[in-house]
């Protein structure tokens, strides 16, 4: 089930996120599915995309964020945390 979707500032990038553990990231103009983000152990619940669409952050009910380089699909840095309901990138 697709819970949240974020699109980066300029548009080009979107980024889902789902009940099956995993996020796949868009390309806006074009509709097409670039590459599925795995690494969460858990409902992933929410996520946020950078300005410039190069990184995402996404929250898990595993109680923990994860940084997304979404060029390459890796799995930057993780952080244990309590349960995010939303977040937003400034």
């Amino acid at each position: 089930m697709l819970c949240v979707v974020a699109v980066s500032g300029n548009g080009r990038r979107a980024v889902s996120a789902s009940s099956d553990k995993t996020l796949k990231v868009w390309d806006v103009p074009s509709g097409l599915e670039l590459r599925t983000l795995r690494g969460h152990r858990n409902f992933v619940n929410s996520v946020v995309v950078s300005e410039d669409g190069r990184h995402a952050i996404s929250a898990s009910w595993d109680k923990t964020l994860k940084v997304w380089d979404l060029e390459t699909g890796r799995d930057l840095r993780t952080w244990k945390a309590t349960l995010v309901g939303s977040m937003a990138w400034h």
